[in-house]
């Protein structure tokens, strides 16, 4: 009995944890700024979607979205594709002094290096290249961040996927590419689906790089875009909570369209 009303203490404060914030963003973005200010209100008084609305028609948060998207889907789509081909290779060739082995560990570190370090130089790329507040210089650099990501993970999937599949698909007279296009991957698709939900948030998420590249409603991301609402004098919190619940519609969206495949894959061991 002790044990059962553990485990219940254990998850309802798990659940607190989780869902008081997502309730507190929800119930701000329906509440007038004095309300939030002044009032301090535990639930909406006079619930109003005033503050979606503003969001749309004076704070160009349409075109925020908009860039997100765009750029979130190029980058995640061009790294997943180049870092499956990349990963395929890692896992199914002999490379000199065994670097197949190492690969992973030094796009790994790659990975967690800070991004404030390369931030000036990413900078100065772009301006040398004429990409800045453009969706092409964003694409760029988030792709080169999300390819890293995508072959470490995707390197584990093809390396649990048995060499005889398609050596027997070869025997049968198909081409090695063949091979890796009928059978691995369709094997790996819930590898892919883990990887592109875990360069999709972050990709989503980012600031750092779109503070620094963009600076127009032209190219803005949401992130960047809803950091617009922070004034010198004044912060629009009920504009920002409403941008944040619209922010991760997306992604909740994303999560569930491939929820079968991302919780397949998790298991297969997609998180080293």
């Amino acid at each position: 009995m002790n044990i059962r009303l553990a485990r219940i203490a254990v998850i309802a404060f798990i659940l607190t944890v989780v869902l008081v914030p997502i309730y507190w963003l929800a119930t701000t973005s329906l509440k007038s700024n004095r309300e939030i200010t002044q009032e301090g209100t535990l639930y909406p008084h006079a619930p109003t979607i005033d503050n979606y609305l503003r969001l749309f028609s004076e704070k160009n948060f349409g075109a925020y979205l908009t860039n997100s998207l765009v750029v979130t889907a190029a980058s995640v789509s061009i790294a997943l594709v180049l870092g499956t081909l990349g990963a395929y290779a890692i896992a199914r060739f002999r490379l000199r002094f065994g670097l197949e082995h190492k690969i992973g560990l030094l796009l790994l570190t790659l990975r967690i290096v800070p991004p404030v370090v390369i931030l000036i130089p990413v900078y100065l790329l772009m301006l040398r290249l004429g990409l800045l507040n453009k969706w092409l210089g964003l694409i760029i650099t988030y792709t080169a961040f999300n390819i890293t990501l995508c072959v470490w993970m995707m390197e584990s999937f093809f390396r649990e996927i048995p060499v005889d599949l398609e050596e027997a698909a070869m025997v049968d007279g198909d081409s090695r590419f063949g091979a890796f296009r009928r059978i691995t991957l369709p094997l790996a698709a819930p590898g892919m689906a883990a990887t592109a939900i875990f360069a999709v948030i972050v990709t989503f998420n980012e600031f750092m790089f779109a503070l620094a590249l963009t600076a127009t409603p032209k190219a803005m991301t949401m992130p960047r875009g809803t950091a617009t609402l922070i004034g010198r004098i004044d912060t629009d919190w009920a504009s920002m909570a409403a941008a944040g619940m619209i922010g991760a519609l997306p992604i909740v969206i994303f999560a569930l369209l491939v929820q079968r495949h991302l919780v397949r894959g998790l298991t297969m061991g997609a998180v080293k």
